[in-house]
């Protein structure tokens, strides 16, 4: 279990560093169960690298769907950690 991409960098002015998590998911099943395990996944993540950020991308390879239909963006609560969740 590795994050598939950590994205850090310096902050103006304090010398600490801002970190991100971004998770990526092809879509196998329900958008919502994708989403609800990608979330875990992403949350963890956070934790073990002290991010503050998370990004979740879900990948719908779905022959045929129309493009209008798989992009999308929202944000999903744990608690009061925020995930950015990405539809394409």
């Amino acid at each position: 279990m590795r994050t598939d991409l950590l994205v850090v960098w310096p902050l103006p002015d304090d010398g600490m560093e801002a970190r991100t998590v971004i998770e990526c998911k092809a879509l196998h099943g329900s958008l919502e169960r994708t989403i609800s395990d990608g979330m875990e996944q992403t949350l963890a993540y956070m934790d073990r690298c002290a991010a503050n950020e998370g990004h979740l991308v879900v990948f719908d390879r779905t022959p045929d769907k129309p493009w209008d239909d798989k992009v999308f963006q929202r944000k999903a609560t744990v608690g009061s950690r925020a995930v950015h969740v990405w539809g394409m």
